[in-house]
């Protein structure tokens, strides 16, 4: 992928999972996605953009699907986190619209991780379930699929450039989510009877 031309006269903030970042100057958002998924929020009235970039949907999850932690990159949390400091760039609600990536499935069996656990399935339901309830529309979507992506957040006119990532990048994105997955399950373990984990059954 080519980036733009102007790219190069303008500022560019790289996000990694559990992080967030908003500004109203004309600037460049970029983060690597795997089955993370990113939202890159704007509000063009009055010209505020942000980016977040969250591992899993939430602490209180199904046991059958994903391990429960208190642990950050909650897209719960990393969604609230976006909105609130939108607003306090002077963004309204009323006028914010949403782009939505990420969400591959690319963790393998030999990374040691439960292929049930369907993380990036599991970040596109719970993202799409959040923005339609807080009456965000998602104006773009490139989720799902079996690679990772580099995204570009453009401010200047809220364009985002993506490209699908190659082998080296695809490894380096791999083992950062692994170590950060199996990290949360350490937690599960230390926090025990702590952390509250639902089944189908209890709804």
């Amino acid at each position: 992928m080519k980036l733009p031309e102007h790219f190069r006269s303008m500022s560019m903030t790289t996000i990694a999972a559990g992080e967030h970042f908003v500004t109203r100057r004309k600037e460049v958002v970029k983060t690597l996605l795997g089955s993370c998924v990113a939202v890159c929020l704007f509000d063009p009235k009055n010209r505020v953009i942000g980016m977040n970039h969250f591992l899993l949907p939430a602490d209180r999850v199904r046991a059958d699907e994903v391990m429960a932690t208190r642990a950050g990159f909650y897209g719960i949390n990393a969604m609230e986190l976006l909105i609130n400091a939108m607003l306090k760039k002077q963004a309204e609600r009323r006028f914010m619209q949403a782009k939505v990536f990420g969400g591959g499935n690319v963790l393998k069996p030999k990374d040691g991780l439960n292929q049930a656990y369907e993380i990036g399935r599991i970040n596109i339901e719970f993202v799409r379930e959040f923005l339609q309830r807080e009456h965000l529309p998602i104006v773009t979507e490139d989720v799902g699929g079996q690679h990772g992506r580099v995204i570009y957040f453009d401010a200047t006119d809220y364009s985002v450039y993506r490209s699908l990532i190659d082998s080296t990048q695809e490894r380096t994105v791999r083992v950062r989510e692994t170590q950060l997955l199996h990290r949360a399950e350490e937690q599960v373990k230390q926090e025990g009877d702590n952390v509250q984990i639902w089944n189908e059954d209890d709804v």
